[in-house]
């Protein structure tokens, strides 16, 4: 017993070491997991889409590129709807930081200013979008990084898939949010080279609780193909008869989407 009082400082210290590097471990981790963003602009005419277009392509990417932010992607719905057009733009950033004050950044570039004019100050009445939605998701554990594609098709005829999982509960989404991560769901996309961008739950969305992932393909044919691979895999089918991952998707949602000439990805 003497020796033991007598080491209790040391045993204290040793505990509240291991105790600092388990949580400076556990924060490491959290922070090395990416923040993704998506854009949506909504639009209606092609005058519109062309204002948008040439803030992008002049303006807004080449500012990002400024700003430290290497990759922007900037997608158009493959099929879209007549009346209500998007634009899908996506940004992945390291930090939470850098995701809350990268466009405030922006604002102090002339430069940025100058080329982006004609949309920061569209008039009222004239406006280069009907309305702009923001979808903010932070990446899984599992796949805490976003990927550039490895795609050998040209740009133009590449596909990225843009799903959604969409969950009855908060419960539900974080059962879903497992099956990728400790079921390793992502592994069957990395089997069949899927060539993901990101895997991320949603943090802010107006489908919440759901999750969000895009995968890209050298073309149509080539997003069947793996499908059916990845239905077909005897991995996915257990992860599907477990039972604590029964009913954790209510609503899925696939948006096959395009690059535009000048989009990063």
């Amino acid at each position: 017993m003497k020796v033991f009082y007598k080491n209790c400082p040391i045993v204290l210290v040793a505990l509240f070491v291991f105790a600092t590097c388990l949580f400076s471990g556990l924060c490491v981790q959290a922070a090395s997991q990416y923040y993704y963003q998506l854009k949506i602009y909504h639009y209606k005419s092609k005058a519109q889409e062309d204002r948008l277009d040439a803030y992008l392509q002049n303006a807004y990417l080449p500012a990002m590129h400024k700003a430290g932010i290497k990759d922007v992607g900037v997608f158009k719905v493959l099929k879209p709807d007549s009346v209500d057009k998007k634009i899908y733009v996506y940004v992945a950033y390291r930090t939470w930081d850098a995701l809350e004050n990268t466009d405030q950044k922006l604002l102090k570039d002339q430069t940025y200013l100058d080329a982006g004019k004609d949309y920061l100050d569209a008039p009222y009445n004239d406006p280069t979008y009907t309305r702009m939605e923001t979808i903010v998701l932070r990446a899984f554990p599992g796949a805490p990084e976003p990927n550039v594609p490895n795609l050998t098709a040209k740009k133009a005829d590449r596909i990225y898939e843009l799903r959604s999982y969409e969950s009855a509960t908060e419960k539900y989404n974080a059962s879903k949010v497992k099956m990728f991560n400790v079921g390793d769901e992502i592994s069957i996309f990395k089997k069949y080279n899927f060539n993901a961008m990101f895997y991320g739950e949603v943090i802010a969305g107006s489908h919440m609780p759901n999750l969000m992932y895009i995968t890209t393909f050298n073309g149509l044919q080539d997003n069947k193909d793996k499908w059916k691979l990845f239905f077909d895999d005897e991995h996915f089918k257990a992860l599907g008869k477990m039972a604590e991952y029964q009913k954790n998707v209510s609503k899925s949602e696939s948006l096959f989407l395009y690059p535009t000439d000048y989009s990063d990805y």
